[in-house]
């Protein structure tokens, strides 16, 4: 009977997709170019996002220079350890992909979601592939009502439904007001998070021994994905890996 239900009704979602596309017809997330379908970026605005391919550092997700075939850390690493496990993101935080997540964060363009989705489970696919659960990284209260969403909590929707995997977005709290990160020297933005984060009193009998995927838009310097793991890890969660985005991996787009 679903075989039959299948074939009766595979046309019907043809035609109703085919007259989606003529009322609304898909165009490139980022130069809005034609397209063949929804959600998607056109050839010539794919080949312009800088992806980031093996290899990578193991501890800070960003591009190493010679691969020794075997997991490896960079310089930076080695000389200032994060609080969390491991990092990985899509690509570099310029050009098609800062537009991309500028688009999603400040002008409230939600049509490149499952595209994100997609591509973040793809570049995290080793993070998620034992993981327990996924957690955003939360906004303040006051951000949060002028923006009206959390765009981490939107890619971590996105990634849940693509992965299946348990999606805890109350389980992490701002404890105290910060000041927007832009424009802050690194060692500032280190000091302006510090302690800025806690685990829910809801959460936190789910993640004692838990493997956590954090999940936030971009990573700059890291200082805020570095609090959140602290606060996750002194909650007893055994491991704490991040999943962005983008990631900014010139150091002269950096602040000193």
């Amino acid at each position: 009977m679903s075989a039959a239900w299948n074939s009766t009704t595979a046309p019907m979602r043809r035609a109703a997709r085919a007259v989606s596309d003529f009322l609304v017809p898909p165009l490139c997330l980022a130069c809005h170019a034609p397209i063949a379908q929804h959600g998607a970026l056109c050839a010539q605005c794919w080949s312009r996002v800088d992806f980031i391919r093996q290899p990578v550092c193991d501890r800070l997700g960003t591009p190493l220079a010679i691969d020794i075939g075997a997991p490896a850390i960079s310089a930076a690493a080695a000389a200032d350890p994060p609080e969390y496990d491991r990092a990985r993101a899509v690509a570099r935080f310029d050009g098609v992909m800062r537009e991309l997540v500028h688009g999603l964060k400040f002008r409230d363009q939600h049509g490149g979601r499952q595209f994100f989705g997609r591509v973040m489970a793809s570049a995290g696919a080793e993070l998620l592939s034992d993981a327990d659960a996924l957690i955003p990284v939360p906004l303040t209260r006051w951000r949060l009502l002028g923006r009206r969403f959390n765009q981490s909590a939107v890619l971590a929707q996105e990634i849940a439904r693509n992965t299946g995997l348990r999606y805890l977005p109350a389980a992490l709290l701002r404890s105290r007001k910060t000041q927007p990160q832009v424009g802050l020297t690194r060692v500032q933005r280190r000091d302006n998070v510090a302690g800025a984060f806690a685990v829910s009193a809801s959460a936190r009998g789910k993640l004692e021994g838990a493997r956590i995927v954090l999940v936030d838009d971009v990573i700059t310097t890291g200082a805020t994905v570095r609090a959140c793991a602290r606060a996750l890890k002194s909650a007893g969660a055994a491991r704490v890996d991040v999943l962005a985005l983008a990631i900014v991996t010139d150091e002269a787009l950096l602040p000193p």
